[in-house]
């Protein structure tokens, strides 16, 4: 599992069901010939859930030892057999399956742990434990360890976050310091620690003047929301940082029962070497689905969005969005020559307690011909079946507010042209070609 925030509403919180089981259970003391907690168990919530499951993260337990982790072994094996935990929801059967950040567990993974609960959550040898991990402080961004820290920090006016009240959109402008213009490599976008669960989304986009010194968008810079890491822009593309420039901030806070006073929320930006040359621009954009959302109580609707371009392009990732009544989406691509309607992702149990960028790999991001079109489908649950729902009795529309319902994905793309765009299909070719002979020569 990866670093994600969490809204205070999750749905984990059961501590009274997992007492209650955990009496049922007991550790037998004779030697288990299946999986134990020490090693096997230990190792794949280090691996995966820890990071969110200690004391001071964003989790309402903690999964450091045994001791922790026994009374919740029921809930946990419920929530990994359903793929609700870790929290990265993305289909596993149909569409493109190499994604970058992939924080899903493996099906070996998942037979072990209902392996171990299902012997009596066993403990083991203590002795055997692996050795603990050292977690940066949560205030530190996430991608330092592997990029360092970042060449630029860019942060939102201060506001202030009251203890309780309705939605609230802050929307200030500020200076980026930028003095040279640079092809950016990573973003990551990070609220404060105290305001990490009132911080819903915050969206920035680069402004430049024009020529009659008015202000006016550039480019959007990063997308965040509940669960997203952050953005790498592949090698060979260029998402360019203006020089001169201001970011629009668009936050949209939501009071969690604690204030926050003077409350600021940073992008940090990577650069890709001084002598990088790109041949393509990538850009991140809201595409959103057609027409209205109504949701009559206990209702359902489906909406679709139809996209296309002029040249060819490369999707690099994509991320789906809505509130409490989204339940499903996916992406495909419909190729008017042939007919064919393909299906690249889908989520069937999305969730608005996070909020996912799925990142292709290099290899298998789609690559769409011109004319081609993506087709954006979401699936909406306004009935009490639907676990995320507030209040199935009430009609629900299009709006801003987390009442409300949205209908939008946020798809970074490369856009190519032809000869691009025939390299890389080339190149994908003798790369599949390779795969087979190396698997034909066992």
């Amino acid at each position: 599992m990866r670093e994600f925030n969490l809204s205070g509403r999750h749905m984990w919180a059961l501590p009274a069901l997992a007492l209650g089981l955990t009496l049922a259970l007991s550790t037998p003391a004779a030697a288990q010939d299946g999986p134990v907690f020490a090693p096997d168990i230990a190792v794949i919530l280090q691996e995966n859930c820890q990071v969110c499951h200690q004391p001071g993260a964003i989790a309402p337990m903690s999964f450091l030892s045994y001791e922790e982790v026994r009374p919740w072994a029921p809930i946990i094996k419920e929530k990994v057999v359903s793929q609700e935990m870790p929290p990265y929801h993305y289909d596993t059967n149909v569409g493109i399956q190499e994604l970058k950040s992939d924080a899903r567990l493996s099906a070996d993974e998942i037979s072990t742990i209902v392996a171990w609960v299902d012997a009596g959550a066993p403990q083991g040898d203590p002795a055997d434990m692996p050795p603990p991990v050292v977690w940066p402080d949560a205030a530190e961004w996430r991608m330092a360890e592997r990029f360092g820290q970042p060449d630029i920090v860019i942060p939102s006016d201060p506001y202030d976050i009251p203890a309780v009240g309705g939605d609230a959109w802050w929307q200030p402008m500020v200076e980026t310091g930028i003095t040279e213009e640079r092809c950016i490599m990573a973003i990551e976008t990070k609220p404060s620690v105290p305001g990490r669960a009132s911080t819903h989304h915050a969206n920035s986009q680069f402004m430049v003047q024009n020529e009659d010194g008015e202000w006016e968008t550039f480019a959007r810079l990063s997308e965040y929301a509940l669960g997203k890491l952050g953005e790498i822009i592949p090698e060979g593309s260029c998402r360019k940082a203006p020089v001169d420039s201001r970011v629009t901030w668009d936050i949209h806070y939501y009071p969690m029962g604690e204030p926050v006073e003077g409350d600021q929320v940073e992008v940090g930006i990577w650069y890709y070497p001084e002598d990088y040359a790109a041949r393509y621009e990538q850009d991140l954009r809201s595409y959103p689905g057609e027409g209205d959302i109504d949701l009559a109580p206990y209702g359902t609707a489906m909406t679709q969005g139809f996209h296309s371009f002029d040249h060819p392009v490369r999707i690099d990732s994509w991320q789906p969005h809505g509130h409490f009544r989204l339940v499903g989406a996916s992406l495909e691509i419909f190729h008017p020559n042939t007919g064919e309607r393909e299906l690249i992702s889908m989520v069937s149990n999305w969730t608005a307690y996070w909020h996912l960028s799925h990142v292709y790999e290099d290899h298998v991001a789609p690559l769409v011909p011109a004319g081609s079109v993506m087709v954006l489908t979401h699936w909406y649950d306004n009935t009490d079946e639907n676990r995320s729902n507030p209040d199935p009795t009430v009609y629900v529309g299009r709006g801003s507010r987390t009442t409300d319902e949205m209908s939008h994905d946020w798809i970074a793309i490369t856009h190519l042209d032809q000869e691009g765009y025939e390299q890389l299909l080339a190149e994908r070719e003798a790369l599949e070609e390779l795969r087979n002979t190396a698997g034909d020569d066992g």
